[in-house]
């Protein structure tokens, strides 16, 4: 699936939380937000895709996710947070090379293809990952021994990297092949970003084989890539994008400006993004996956990035000039995002209420986000009760209103589309401070649900109110528009 992910540590955070987000880009799927109680679910995982079937241990703890409405092809539970406070993303697509999938090829469900024939079960894949992970771990460290350890048991059908985080640390895993892997910690005073590549440019086979302090691996990495001569010379340290990635046309149009226009946003001051003596370009293949930024990043930094269609630059879509290159490389902020979401886990709060949900539904160039604690036992219906057809009735379908409708008018409705992300962003921080107090001062975290509620009837005014406006602009600029008064 097509996504972006920005992981920010903690050391590069305003607040000092630890922070992982992702757009999920399906295919225009129905999203919606709910808490899952594994106690409550069968004891053996299947998947719809692959088939494969993985029994579950017990005592899962109680996690969020973002589910498919329609379940015809799984699950795809794409991010949540669990009652130990601990993140988890899932997943980005990532890009590999011939050699790589040729040693190790990617396990593919294969339906029988003559009576009497068994069909084979294939690997696990994003739409299993969350539910088989995250209910199982209290860290993220514990997080990719878990994923590594069902990688190399079951292997993968398709090539993915999957953040986890928790108060102090975030990791990042990358699968290589069918079922080896790699991850490292990311620096506490960096920002990653992964837009649908093999990211990591730096790994320490010496510690991931030793300490194991910031870098893991499946136990015969060394091996695989002696063995298939995939390209490592032996040294301790090396570049695993180089050995495990691709370097293709369609990166250069799809993927590394993604890359460029997060970057120059972080760094602008300390690193040359454009002009003739640019580091780096928007096609450049050594973009860093991890960069220091020049100043402390805030939730509202991951939207924008997020949401990025390079506003700013002569690429932008939405720009009124012919630059001649206008709309030549994908956006992040896209048409057929699903859900958008920012795992945060906060240091000085209270344990309860430790994590924050950020969730946006549909394209983020367009659509507001919103925060909600996780730990309770069930979410608002704006945002549970999410249906197949169109209905202003809940926050998925209302997002996906004002974005189709302002994406056709972007020049009059971008002001109005501002002014509602910015109402949402304010207010909902607003009900987060006073909730927060309250937990804290009466020591009472089922308040969280209260607050939840509140942040929902938020949302749906603001929503509603921004939709009117919106579809107000819309309808004054539709094509069939006549002046003439003839009312």
């Amino acid at each position: 699936m097509a996504c972006t992910t920005v992981l920010v540590g903690r050391k590069a955070s305003l607040d000092g939380s630890t922070m992982i987000a992702r757009t999920d880009d399906g295919s225009y799927d129905v999203k919606n937000l709910i808490v899952v109680d594994p106690k409550k679910e069968k004891k053996t995982y299947k998947s719809v895709l692959s088939k494969v079937e993985i029994p579950l241990p017990e005592g899962g703890m109680r996690y969020t996710a973002c589910p498919n409405v329609d379940p015809k092809e799984g699950i795809w539970a794409a991010t949540g947070i669990n009652e130990a406070n601990v993140g988890m993303t899932a997943t980005e697509t990532i890009t590999s090379n011939p050699r790589v999938l040729a040693a190790d090829p990617l396990v593919v469900y294969q339906k029988a293809k003559k009576r009497g024939e068994k069909d084979v079960p294939g690997g696990i894949g994003e739409e299993d990952l969350l539910v088989l992970v995250l209910p199982y771990i209290r860290s993220a460290r514990e997080g990719v021994l878990r994923l590594g350890a069902l990688l190399e048991e079951y292997g993968t059908y398709e090539s993915n990297g999957i953040a986890f985080n928790d108060e102090k640390e975030i990791w990042w895993l990358e699968t290589i092949g069918g079922h080896h892997w790699m991850a490292r910690r990311v620096p506490e005073d960096q920002v990653i970003i992964a837009p649908n590549q093999f990211g990591m440019d730096g790994f320490d086979l010496e510690d991931a084989f030793g300490k194991q302090q910031a870098h893991l691996c499946s136990a015969d990495l060394r091996q695989f890539m002696e063995d298939y001569r995939l390209g490592w010379n032996g040294a301790a340290k090396f570049d695993p994008r180089t050995v495990f990635g691709s370097h293709t046309d369609m990166d250069h149009v799809y993927n590394t400006p993604r890359a460029w226009f997060m970057g120059r946003y972080l760094t602008p001051y300390s690193h040359r993004w454009e002009g003739p003596d640019a580091e780096f370009g928007p096609e450049s293949d050594n973009i860093p996956w991890g960069l220091k930024p020049d100043r402390k990043v805030a939730v509202e930094d991951v939207k924008y990035l997020l949401s990025g269609h390079y506003q700013g630059t002569p690429y932008d879509p939405y720009t009124s000039r012919d630059t001649g290159v206008r709309g030549k490389y994908r956006s992040i902020g896209i048409n057929r995002t699903g859900v958008t979401s920012v795992c945060q886990i906060r240091p000085d709060a209270p344990k309860a209420i430790r994590g924050l949900e950020w969730i946006c539904f549909g394209s983020t160039t367009f659509d507001a986000l919103l925060p909600v604690y996780p730990f309770v036992e069930k979410m608002p219906r704006y945002l549970s009760q999410v249906g197949l057809e169109t209905s202003t009735e809940n926050f998925y379908w209302g997002s996906r209103l004002i974005a189709a409708l302002a994406d056709h008018n972007y020049a009059s409705c971008i002001q109005q589309v501002e002014r509602y992300q910015n109402a949402v962003m304010t207010k909902g921080r607003q009900i987060v401070l006073e909730y927060d107090r309250k937990m804290q001062e009466t020591g009472d975290c089922t308040l969280a649900r209260e607050a939840n509620e509140k942040l929902a009837r938020m949302a749906k005014e603001e929503t509603d109110a921004a939709l009117t406006k919106i579809l107000h602009d819309a309808s004054t600029h539709m094509k069939n528009g006549y002046n003439l008064a003839d009312n």
